[in-house]
């Protein structure tokens, strides 16, 4: 098991792969379509925005915490 202090690192992993998987996805079907070698070049896409949206992620999700909590009525 991974320890709670690694909590915000492992969020950041997951949530920026995910999105990125998808993103990536999407972009990479209306651009070459369902076309031989769509898996290769979705893979390729994906870890190349995966490789930017990990450390971004990192970066702004703080910054982003904080925004929420002053928009937000606390109860």
């Amino acid at each position: 098991m991974i320890k709670k202090k690694y909590a915000p690192i492992v969020f950041g992993l997951i949530l920026s792969g995910l999105m990125s998987l998808l993103v990536s996805g999407v972009t990479t079907v209306r651009t070459t379509g369902l076309a031989l070698g769509f898996v290769g070049i979705w893979l390729s896409a994906w870890l190349t925005a995966w490789s930017i949206a990990f450390p971004v992620v990192l970066v702004i999700a703080p910054l982003t915490r904080r925004v929420v909590d002053r928009i937000t009525i606390h109860d």
